[in-house]
């Protein structure tokens, strides 16, 4: 056997070099995953200058001092760094304006052919023996190791075809009984999943039944919520069979009309699934992990058997999800719910969370006892405790107790003073400000979209037009930016530290290539002025003339001022409940409206959409047909109304939607007066469809069930649910239609409530509220399983700008 490894080998040396210059001959880049704010610290790697990313990965195609595996490249500073490491054998770090790029063959954990350029992480045998290290002598001493093929990247202990091995990878073992043993890794060809499928990437596009899937970012024939820019780690490419929601397999929307969804039919791979450390006592974040033996709710309920269908028939199986533990009757986390819960024994009561203790004495992420934010931050932000959970660019942030898309060791019990809640934008570590791990894989990290306290904008200013959505560039002018500063011109040419910026013409005391007036005559790099050449997320910059600080960000406000969605007093954004009471900042939500009884009684909530038109629910309605029958009164933030800021209104037309859908227009009989205290909220695009999880807001007058706090205006926020889980069985049983949409959360205690009807529910994207929903019903207010419905305001957008012209 081993005569015939040796025989081999000169192939396998023929085969690498041809993958090699193939390779070449190819887009060098093409054979690298790139990570934004990666960063490896590896010994031993080798540092170059490189004025191209393009040039870094030749030097690591080059590398002759170890296998290559990644490299980093600074664009700012063009530095290389390659590497022998990538994010499956070493701890990925945060850091700025630096980029990973890895070479896709050491990430792959599939076969071609018999596995000759397999650099996986596998480290078993077919029958589950542990493989000896390659330099090892001990219980074997090989003829085939790192020194003898130092081209076979023969490192630690994974498996390897050193010698084109006709039955694949393998490895020396460590049973001194069996010397070595083939591997069993699953073909790249092969089509499989492991355990539901959660993390399949195949390209299988046909149901079960034979429909064909529709493609994720097309929203005909079926409207949906998962979107896949809003949801990259989710992989939801082209018409591939998906699992983002924790079915018991992969599914898709299909493209016949009678079939709004079907799971897919794709067998379960052979080889071994990811093993899990058990959390036996206690559980981590979600608690997908815990594997201990509590079985009783927090009610005290028992909990039923997983394999039995009695009281309760459900498909959270262990044959569905055959590698979540489900023993017995003990409390699990199959769905990714908020922690282990259970199916009861008592017949009326379907399911409830479990009392399993966390970890570290550490809340969890979705314990309802979140602190009110704050609308900016002092200092570095490390006291910051507010409620952002977006990054500038707007992407929304990764939880900090998830390992998906990024590893990291920022969690709560590693850092247990740092308030690392839920995804909300916090400094852990000391950084310059708040950030946050990002739900997008190739993007690790960003900055916060959080202004420094000191650098508010001056809310006393007269306002400009609210309804003007995107803003003129008056950069030239003034001394602002708008978005990340691209096309900054102002004459700003000091740090954000006070360090006066080195000339972008010159060499000294940096030298640079990158950015000058000759490689980017467009970008006004004539002097020293902050400007931002290469699109940075985190706005201008320049290199400064401190010679221990080769570059840095400029501090430059916004432009922007006040405009629909963007009220001038920044809500708590609260994760409390309406029920259960958190009063707004006064005229933080400045297009709530109360609709009133011409007795001036409150009774129903409303969303001020331009100067002269309100918009509500048609339920509201159904006491009078007459115009005369109410009024709206709007800047207000008791239930009272004695603000001097209140405005009263009457309605001069009601115009309601169409028929079967609880929407409608009031016609204000003269336009209000727009300021900071009234302004309109944003309307969505054309049939938006607001991604699954998204978090958004409703705000009302409505009853709290003696909880407190009545007569101010409340809040909450809660996470949008896809129409496909709130029909289930479970939840609404196909009571939500297409025109309509969920919000609020599973286990329940945060809901609209009777008053609230016809109110917003905002959600916020890029820095803007967009009104979403229109409160219109539920079964009754924040009960576990019954989360609130509204109007869906995109599906109507054509409607409303039509009657609006029209009248």
């Amino acid at each position: 056997m081993e005569i015939h490894k040796a025989v081999l080998l000169v192939g396998l040396f023929l085969f690498t070099d041809f993958l090699r210059c193939h390779s070449e001959s190819t887009d060098v880049l093409e054979a690298y995953i790139k990570t934004d704010g990666a960063w490896i610290v590896k010994l031993p790697k080798s540092q170059y200058t490189a004025k191209t990313v393009e040039d870094c990965a030749v030097k690591c195609n080059k590398e002759t001092s170890f296998t290559c595996r990644s490299f980093l490249y600074h664009e700012k500073d063009q530095d290389c760094v390659t590497l022998p490491a990538n994010s499956k054998t070493d701890l990925i770090l945060r850091r700025m304006s630096a980029a990973l790029y890895e070479k896709k063959e050491y990430l792959l954990e599939c076969v071609n052919g018999i596995g000759m350029d397999y650099r996986g992480t596998k480290s078993k045998t077919k029958s589950g023996k542990t493989c000896q290290r390659w330099e090892g002598t001990f219980p074997h001493v090989p003829n085939i190791t790192p020194k003898t093929h130092p081209k076979a990247d023969l490192e630690s202990n994974f498996c390897r075809n050193p010698d084109g091995d006709q039955g694949g990878p393998w490895c020396y073992t460590t049973d001194p009984g069996k010397r070595w043993e083939n591997c069993n890794i699953q073909d790249c060809t092969e089509e499989c999943m492991q355990c539901s499928g959660e993390n399949y990437r195949g390209k299988i596009s046909t149901t079960a039944s034979g429909f064909t899937c529709q493609r994720w970012d097309s929203q005909k024939p079926q409207n949906h919520g998962y979107i896949p820019s809003a949801l990259p780690d989710k992989y939801l490419e082209e018409n591939y069979c998906r699992n983002p929601d924790g079915e018991p397999k992969p599914w898709c929307f299909t493209t016949s009309p009678s079939k709004r969804w079907e799971s897919c039919n794709i067998p379960r791979c052979t080889t071994e699934p990811p093993t899990i450390v058990p959390e036996l006592t206690c559980a981590n974040g979600e608690g997908s992990s815990y594997r201990g033996t509590i079985a009783v709710t927090v009610s005290g309920k028992t909990c039923q058997e997983w394999s039995s269908q009695i009281p309760h028939k459900h498909s959270k199986t262990s044959e569905n999800y055959p590698c979540k533990g489900l023993d017995k009757n003990y409390c699990r986390n199959p769905d990714n719910e908020r922690s282990p819960w259970c199916y009861t024994t008592d017949p009326e009561t379907r399911w409830e969370y479990c009392s399993v203790p966390s970890c570290g004495d550490q809340p969890r992420p979705e314990e309802p006892v979140i602190p009110v934010g704050e609308e900016c931050y002092e200092g570095d932000g490390s006291s910051y405790r507010g409620v952002m959970s977006e990054t500038v660019s707007g992407k929304k942030c990764q939880f900090w107790t998830s390992m998906e898309p990024h590893r990291h060791s920022k969690t709560p019990q590693n850092f247990p003073k740092a308030d690392l809640r839920r995804n909300l934008c916090r400094n852990p570590d000391g950084d310059r400000a708040p950030w946050c791990y990002t739900t997008d894989p190739s993007v690790r990290w960003e900055y916060c979209n959080i202004e420094r306290c000191d650098n508010k904008p001056n809310t006393q200013e007269p306002p400009i037009n609210p309804t003007k959505l995107v803003p003129t560039d008056t950069s030239e002018e003034t001394d602002c930016k708008v978005g990340n500063g691209a096309s900054y011109q102002g004459p700003t040419s000091n740090t954000i530290t006070g360090v006066t910026c080195q000339a972008w013409s010159s060499m000294t005391p940096h030298q640079h290539a990158s950015f000058t007036p000759e490689t980017h005559p467009d970008k006004g790099l004539e002097s020293n002025q902050c400007r931002n050449p290469d699109n940075d997320v985190n706005g201008p910059w320049c290199y400064t003339t401190d010679r221990n600080k080769k570059w840095d960000y400029c501090q430059i406000p916004d432009c922007d001022g006040l405009k629909c969605g963007q009220p001038a007093v920044k809500p708590k954004r609260c994760f409390g409940r309406i029920v259960g009471g958190c009063i707004s900042k006064a005229h933080s939500w400045p297009w709530q409206i109360s609709l009133r009884t011409r007795s001036k009684i409150h009774f129903c909530g409303g969303t001020l959409i331009d100067a002269q038109w309100v918009l509500t629910a048609a339920h509201c309605l159904e006491r009078s047909e007459s115009p005369s029958a109410y009024k709206i009164v709007l800047g207000i933030h008791t239930e009272r109304a004695t603000e001097s800021s209140k405005q009263e209104r009457d309605v001069s037309k009601i115009i309601k939607g169409p028929a079967g859908t609880d929407i409608a227009l009031l016609k204000l009989d003269r336009p209000a007066l727009l300021n900071d205290k009234v302004m309109p909220a944003c309307l969505p695009e054309k049939d938006y469809i607001v991604p699954s999880n998204t978090e958004c807001y409703v705000t009302g007058w409505g009853e709290t069930q003696g909880t407190g706090g009545e007569g101010f205006l409340k809040e909450t926020g809660f996470p949008v649910i896809e129409n496909k889980v709130c029909n289930s069985a479970s939840f609404l049983n196909g009571r939500v239609k297409e025109h309509e949409m969920c919000a609020g959360n599973i286990g329940g205690g945060t809901d609209s409530c009777q008053g609230d009807s016809g109110g917003p529910l905002v959600c916020y994207s890029q820095n803007t509220f967009v009104l979403q929903g229109v409160t219109s019903w539920g079964l009754g207010c924040a009960n576990a399983m019954k989360p609130g419905v509204y109007t869906r305001v995109s599906k109507f957008v054509n409607w409303i700008e039509r009657s609006m012209k029209e009248n």
